[in-house]
């Protein structure tokens, strides 16, 4: 068990339920002190905040803040000082803040800036200006940054979504270019699922089921992954201390198969 004085800190960007939260539960369960951030999702950041800090006190914090914060400069400094006086330091920042929905282009309908400014200010712009705030404390502790991509941002695009394929791409490369520039003193690396969380029923993205039996029909392992796999390969290269710049395929092998064009 690790002293928790000097314990390492993992900062987890929209992280109270689903993919996040697992990742949170995982690296909680390797002795790390887990800032889980949160916007709209108050009571289910503060429910699994409570949850661990029963398993071991005082070793979880909850931070609310709308990713806009980096807009502002004066915001954006009151998130880098919540961020770091948690805890008192950051080794790893993983960004899985994500919106994600259609924005079709046809003679009806229109692509306008508001979408634009939402995908890529979650998708692509968030995790590159928190990446360089938050670098001093991430070089400090020689510690590295993960960002959760996408199967379709590289080369193989979801029909109707073309600003959120346009702003996973550019993450893409942020992992990348950043795994050159910041080298050798923060790893930089990315997590690309393919279909390992299926949309909330009550959202409008959620999916028909046959269209969710079409989905697992074309997965080569014939099954939906669970966030858990997903925290397992975000664990794996947090502590994979010779790799950087590298983006994990998270899909079943759905991405041998996927011609493009499909959820």
């Amino acid at each position: 068990m690790t002293d928790l004085d000097t314990a390492p800190v993992i900062l987890v960007t929209g992280s109270a339920k689903r993919i996040g939260a697992a990742i949170v539960k995982a690296a909680h369960r390797q002795d790390y002190r887990v800032i889980i951030h949160c916007h709209n999702s108050q009571s289910e950041a503060q429910q699994l905040s409570d949850e661990l800090n029963q398993i071991r006190p005082h070793s979880a914090k909850v931070l609310i803040a709308d990713l806009s914060v980096i807009n502002a400069k004066d915001r954006l400094d009151t998130f880098v000082k919540a961020s770091i006086g948690a805890f008192g330091q950051l080794d790893v920042l993983v960004h899985n803040a994500s919106r994600f929905y259609p924005t079709p282009i046809t003679s009806i309908t229109s692509i306008d800036n508001e979408q634009w400014d939402e995908l890529f200010l979650t998708n692509a712009k968030a995790p590159l200006i928190l990446s360089q705030a938050l670098l001093p404390y991430l070089q400090a502790q020689q510690g590295c940054i993960i960002s959760l991509l996408d199967i379709h941002a590289h080369n193989k695009p979801f029909k109707d979504y073309t600003v959120y394929n346009m702003a996973k791409a550019a993450q893409r490369m942020m992992v990348q270019s950043l795994a050159l520039d910041l080298a050798p003193s923060v790893r930089v690396n990315g997590v690309a699922p393919g279909v390992n969380v299926l949309p909330e029923t009550d959202s409008d993205q959620a999916l028909e089921p046959t269209l969710q039996h079409s989905i697992v029909d074309s997965i080569p392992l014939q099954r939906i992954g669970k966030p858990e796999d997903i925290a397992h390969s975000v664990l794996y290269l947090i502590q994979a201390s010779y790799v950087t710049g590298q983006i994990i395929d998270v899909d079943g092998g759905r991405g041998l198969t996927l011609a493009g064009g499909k959820y």
